[in-house]
């Protein structure tokens, strides 16, 4: 599978924050990596890190899935556009509102249960570990 145009892109990642959101649950990752490629312009192939200084700017990759597992592999939606750096400052706004607008159904999530945990108290005389503060004669 090829990668989508950024508009394309961005209309499929808008549809799968809207899937999420009706299916009230859900995960959606998002990565960002810089594209290399056999990028082998320096002389000295002998330099394991020649490829952190290039002498030109890389294009950047974007992902999207919905994080499906093996057993439902079939739903699993994978979408993929390459940011040339020319572009990177316009794409990145509008990705950062697609993203603004998609995350803003989340829900906060119900930390009572572990507040409830912490506030209970010690019984007493067990220390660290589980083990018994007594004395033995």
């Amino acid at each position: 599978m090829g990668h989508l145009t950024h508009g394309e892109f961005f209309s499929k990642l808008t549809e799968l924050f809207d899937y999420r959101k009706n299916q009230d649950h859900g995960t959606i990752n998002l990565v960002q990596k810089r594209l290399s490629y056999n990028t082998t312009t320096t002389t000295d192939k002998t330099d394991p890190l020649a490829d952190l200084n290039p002498s030109t700017s890389l294009p950047v990759l974007i992902r999207a899935t919905n994080a499906k597992g093996k057993d439902r592999r079939k739903e699993k939606v994978k979408l993929s556009t390459v940011v040339e750096p020319a572009d990177l400052e316009a794409f990145y706004g509008r990705y950062a509102d697609v993203c603004k607008k998609g995350m803003g159904a989340l829900k906060p999530r119900d930390r009572t249960k572990r507040k409830k945990q912490s506030r209970k108290k010690k019984p007493a005389g067990v220390g660290a570990g589980g083990t018994s503060m007594m004395a033995i004669p």
